[in-house]
């Protein structure tokens, strides 16, 4: 049986592993729905599927980012609630997220079904892919609430100190969506429409499953007093979360829909090439990304209860997590890159190969690098220390986009591109640590 784990009590770094490799694992599948997508779409349809794919994707990740944001927001104050035992004020921040989530949402589907087509213009989206994004983005909007709605679920989850159900959850929606998009794009011939619906129905059924778990859960937590439906002063606790990290995620979309300009520049193969290996990427980012989340519970349930000594154990035992993780992911990526990429594409151009095959040579070492900043990151969001966080987050978006469009316009061409990210994860990493050090680790001398 599942139930919720307080995080702060037991050895630091074996509950910390505990607690997140089931986290690790949860991206795992989470990513699953993308890179089932765009392998679907690349080997069931054409290289054009898979860079219209590709190329709604950064757009979608703008909505993602507002979902994140508010999965942050919800779970940070939740956590902190849980860990100083109350209970009934942590109960009314969930009901207080979930209408200032349902609200958002909305909002953002109105934009999105009104400003697809100027998004798609901006980022140069070349003619023979712009409509199949835009039906593939149509789609994917309508399916906001579920996005929404699951991550504040798995959100609370992982507040209560629970990230075996979300893996669960996870598991068999990422399992299904593989099942459905051939389903719907071999038998049913639906082409890009067919993968955008698969995941519209399989996320569906996921978030549906996650909010009925999370609300069992939480009836069974004993509250003394009437619990209300919203607090202003919980709102504001919220939003001072959920606002910078919703920020911060947006702000990094944009950067990548302009860095998206600029390679759509290079043309449709370096597109497709592209489009596959920042999936990778992507998979690894996101995945060190959840595990600071993990790490931002671990924080924030022990300062609810004052242990600011565990917070300082917590990032020893991330870095040592995560690095475990680089070892073999940095040699798959760097030695095995090119199996990896014709598993996206199906006869590639030459092109589109090399292409993809040099973006995870030149980023893959630099994962050492960048996930011990997701580490630290993760503390100062758990201790709500936002403008730091953000201090170090926009030094790295701000780097990696005008490298990017002064370094593709010398002789390196596409692949000067794709050295701006090592450049923006070095200098990110050394600021927020810096931040760790002086707001977080000095509390425990």
């Amino acid at each position: 049986m599942i139930v919720n784990k307080d995080l702060t009590v037991g050895k630091p770094s074996t509950v910390l592993w505990k607690f997140c490799l089931p986290l690790f694992g949860s991206i795992i599948f989470q990513q699953l729905y993308n890179i089932a997508d765009s392998w679907v779409a690349g080997k069931f349809i054409g290289q054009n599927a898979l860079a219209a794919v590709g190329n709604s994707y950064e757009i979608t990740l703008i909505f993602i980012a507002f979902a994140f944001g508010c999965n942050i927001g919800c779970s940070v104050v939740v956590s902190q609630l849980f860990g100083a035992k109350e209970f009934r004020r942590m109960k009314t921040a969930v009901y207080t997220s979930m209408i200032t989530t349902a609200a958002t949402c909305l909002c953002l589907m109105l934009v999105g079904l009104l400003g697809c087509d100027s998004l798609l213009g901006l980022i140069n989206t070349p003619k023979e892919v712009f409509a199949d994004s835009k039906l593939y983005l149509d789609i994917y909007v309508w399916g906001l609430p579920f996005v929404f709605f699951y991550n504040i679920a798995t959100g609370i989850f992982s507040a209560l100190g629970d990230s075996k159900t979300p893996f669960l959850f996870l598991a068999v929606s990422s399992l299904s969506n593989i099942c459905m998009d051939i389903l719907f794009v071999e038998a049913f011939d639906m082409g890009v429409a067919g993968v955008a619906w698969a995941t519209f129905l399989c996320q569906g059924v996921s978030c549906v499953l996650a909010v009925l778990v999370v609300m069992l859960r939480l009836r069974k937590i004993p509250a003394e007093g009437k619990v209300q439906i919203f607090s202003g002063k919980l709102l504001k606790r919220f939003v001072v979360i959920a606002v910078p990290s919703t920020i911060q995620q947006s702000f990094i979309s944009i950067g990548n829909i302009i860095i998206q300009g600029v390679i759509n520049g290079f043309g449709t193969d370096v597109m497709a090439g592209y489009s596959a290996a920042v999936k990778l990427n992507n998979l690894v980012i996101t995945s060190f990304t959840t595990l600071g989340n993990g790490i931002s519970n671990f924080t924030a349930q022990n300062i609810g209860a004052g242990k600011w000594d565990r917070v300082k154990a917590g990032f020893s035992a991330g870095l040592k997590l995560v690095w475990s993780l680089c070892v073999p992911l940095t040699a798959l990526y760097f030695l095995w890159g090119r199996g990896l990429m014709g598993f996206f594409l199906d006869e590639p151009t030459e092109l589109a190969l090399d292409t993809g095959v040099m973006f995870l040579r030149i980023l893959s070492p630099f994962y050492f690098v960048v996930s011990a900043k997701l580490v630290a990151d993760g503390i100062l969001r758990g201790a709500g220390l936002m403008k730091q966080f953000m201090t170090a987050t926009f030094t790295d978006l701000i780097l990696r986009v005008a490298l990017a469009f002064v370094l593709s316009g010398t002789a390196l061409g596409a692949t000067g591109i794709w050295c701006a990210w090592p450049v923006g994860w070095s200098v990110a990493t050394i600021i927020s640590i810096a931040f760790y050090r002086s707001g977080i680790r000095n509390k425990t001398r």
